[in-house]
């Protein structure tokens, strides 16, 4: 099976998609250690983390695609990718899919804002033409060579052309192919609310990230507002800074790491995150001395 058909039978059983978010492979590995479902690769953590910039469409498909091969090589839970604004037209759409498709994840999302395109929930956002977003959308549909590979539409229009506009792009983008509809940066319980309830004709997956525009809602919330799947995408990300940030300022003030031990993961629990022994087994069997 391949994960895009894993994530769509994933979509079809009961009970919400939880998808927390991961900027590298050991992250991944972590997040599928405790039994979430789905991956979901962060372009904001990927930027961030890999390249030390903002979040501003600097990264490149390259980039993207490389990061979320590694990430999907080490889980065998299904991962969802940001692919931005596609890294360009419609053209540039079809490159996007059949990379992301060769990097074996099971989808990607595409949002409908100009490039260069801007967090989610940051002010002065610039949308598409629909028409233009409907073509990027039929182009990525009829690029992937499975049909199975997932084509999520994110709709950032709520912010700029209010909510009833954002659930008719939601319509028009599902006609136009996309599996599943992303709807970013609402702003009350009562938005997620209302376009739980508008019955757009695809599965909806809603954002929940810190320091945003969306108020802090729980899982169970989501799914009572009809929501599919939710992802968490930049958490781990900001977790790993303040912890890196506070282990920074303890050694330049103490001059020892010794403080922080019981803080840290073991060298044998890193080894088993990232199955050391496996790997050694391999050597055993492999590796001639000869």
């Amino acid at each position: 099976m391949t994960p895009g058909a894993r994530f769509r039978e994933l979509l079809q059983e009961p009970g919400i998609v939880v998808g927390p978010g991961a900027y590298d492979a050991i992250t991944a590995l972590i997040i599928a250690r405790h039994g979430f479902p789905a991956v979901y690769m962060t372009g904001g953590g990927t930027v961030n983390a890999h390249l030390g910039i903002p979040d501003i469409a600097l990264g490149t498909l390259t980039e993207f695609t490389e990061n979320a091969a590694r990430i999907a090589d080490v889980v065998d839970v299904p991962v969802i990718c940001d692919a931005d604004t596609g890294f360009g037209n419609a053209l540039n759409v079809i490159r996007t899919v059949r990379a992301y498709e060769r990097a074996g994840v099971a989808g990607i999302h595409i949002e409908d804002q100009e490039s260069p395109k801007r967090c989610g929930h940051l002010d002065g956002k610039r949308i598409v033409p629909v028409a233009e977003m409907e073509n990027k959308l039929r182009a990525a549909c009829d690029a992937r060579r499975d049909d199975d590979f997932v084509i999520i539409a994110r709709v950032d229009a709520a912010a700029v052309e209010g909510l009833g506009a954002a659930i008719d792009r939601a319509g028009r983008y599902v006609a136009a192919g996309a599996d599943l509809i992303f709807a970013e940066a609402l702003t009350t319980p009562e938005e997620f609310a209302t376009f739980g309830a508008a019955d757009v004709g695809a599965p909806l997956l809603a954002n929940m990230t810190e320091f945003g525009k969306t108020p802090y809602l729980t899982v169970e919330q989501f799914e009572e507002f009809g929501y599919d799947m939710v992802i968490f995408p930049m958490m781990a990300f900001r977790m790993m800074l303040g912890a890196v940030d506070d282990a920074m300022a303890e050694l330049a003030s103490t001059g020892t790491q010794t403080g922080l031990l019981d803080r840290m993961k073991t060298r044998s629990e890193l080894y088993d995150i990232v199955d050391y022994p496996a790997w050694n087994a391999a050597e055993q069997r492999y590796v001639s001395d000869t």
